[in-house]
């Protein structure tokens, strides 16, 4: 079959949580189907890698999107229903190369990723329609105002509002919407959508194969955190820690460090690497030598939807985890089991310590963190739960399609 797949951002490198479940649905996709890519490019590296989704058999279509369209977008969607984020992802070019794609080949399936993709696609009728919306963004950009100060509370409660109101009408446009765990189905189905529009869930998975345990030693003083640094949970975690858990984990063991691993790190995470201890990498090309040699990973956001990729890469890579509660809580882990949990900076401070203290206690969460990715969180049974999910879509789609109106 031919498949149309339209994601937010360009999935290749697969280097973050977006890219990566994006990327390996397309690879799974393209094993069966012709699959086209359509995806909005913001710098010269997107634009190279096309090359990459090629290499899997895909055709790729692109658009650019410059900055100050992009917030001109935004900003105009600010005094109309439209959430500002769909601006933001929004490329005129790809937009018409999309329909041109479709009026000269028809497709016979659309799958479109995260619903600031929808506005693409929106006009594109006569064969299923999947909707992955990964997390419910809506829900993820009200609990960020409940965290920042006027105005931008007030502007992240606005498109928190008006993504609740896109999702449930996306949602009633698609034969399928899919999620990334039960709680934010709840969400989208909270929302009372048709009889018509099916619902499921599915997880992201782990290469593991990539993040393997490594053999090199670890430092018990070294603490690390992964995730894009650019995105405000992750910093408001980072800036936290270091105001409230390093000194006091440093005041009982003066060599710890702490190494902030992520991408576009903003002014004030930089400053951060004048403290004691502190590394801020920015981006690498590789997090696994940084991480591994860690004796513990932190995750401690406030704010957190979906499955955190930086917990099960940690876990794979046999790093053991401390997490907040909402960020353990995409995961199908038992904590004191598979990854300990802290619900306060004391705790935190304890949880570390205890894991830096005692390489016997460090060694069996380790084992039992990559145990539980290996059952649960692998790629191909994230991919069998997404197959089980697209059969009766698949099949309405062999029973014949109407021409796409352009």
């Amino acid at each position: 079959m031919r498949v149309l797949f339209v994601c937010h951002r360009m999935p290749y490198p697969p280097t973050d949580g977006a890219r990566v479940r994006a990327y390996h649905i397309i690879r799974h996709l393209a094993r069966s189907h012709q699959v086209v890519v359509a995806a909005p490019t913001r710098s010269p590296a997107e634009r190279e890698a096309v090359e990459g989704l090629r290499q899997l058999g895909c055709d790729v279509l692109s658009g650019p999107i410059g900055r100050t369209a992009a917030i001109a977008r935004m900003a105009r969607n600010l005094a109309t229903p439209e959430p500002s984020s769909m601006g933001y992802f929004y490329s005129p070019a790809l937009a018409a190369g999309i329909r041109r794609e479709a009026s000269a080949r028809p497709f016979d399936l659309i799958f479109a990723y995260c619903s600031s993709v929808a506005p693409y696609v929106a006009e594109l009728r006569g064969c299923p329609r999947v909707m992955d919306f990964v997390d419910m963004d809506s829900q993820k950009w009200l609990m960020v105002a409940g965290a920042r100060r006027w105005p931008l509370s007030f502007g992240y409660r606005l498109e928190g509002r008006k993504l609740e109101r896109a999702e449930a009408e996306i949602a009633a446009s698609f034969d399928l919407c899919l999620c990334i765990t039960p709680a934010e189905l709840a969400t989208l189905r909270g929302y009372g959508l048709p009889a018509a529009t099916a619902t499921g869930w599915f997880p992201n998975g782990v290469d593991l194969a990539y993040f393997a345990p490594s053999e090199a030693p670890y430092d018990p003083d070294a603490i690390g955190f992964v995730g894009r640094m650019d995105y405000f949970p992750n910093q408001q975690a980072v800036l936290a820690f270091c105001d409230r858990v390093l000194p006091r984990i440093q005041a009982v063991r003066p060599a710890a460090s702490f190494t902030i691993i992520g991408a576009e790190p903003s002014r004030d995470i930089r400053a951060l690497a004048t403290r004691p201890g502190v590394q801020v990498t920015g981006t690498v090309a590789d997090v696994r030598p940084l991480l591994s040699r860690c004796a513990v990973s932190v995750a401690p956001l406030s704010i957190a939807r979906g499955v955190q990729n930086k917990i099960l890469e940690s876990m794979a890579l046999g790093v053991p985890v401390v997490a907040s509660p909402a960020t353990a809580g995409g995961i199908e882990a038992v904590p004191g089991r598979h990854l300990a949990v802290a619900g306060d900076s004391a705790g935190m401070v304890e949880a570390c310590l205890n894991l830096m203290r005692h390489p016997e206690e460090r060694a069996r969460l380790a084992r039992a963190g990559r145990a539980l990715v290996e059952r649960t969180y692998h790629w191909d049974v994230a991919m069998r739960r997404l197959d089980s999910h697209l059969a009766p879509v698949l099949a309405m789609a062999r029973t014949g399609r109407q021409d796409i109106p352009v």
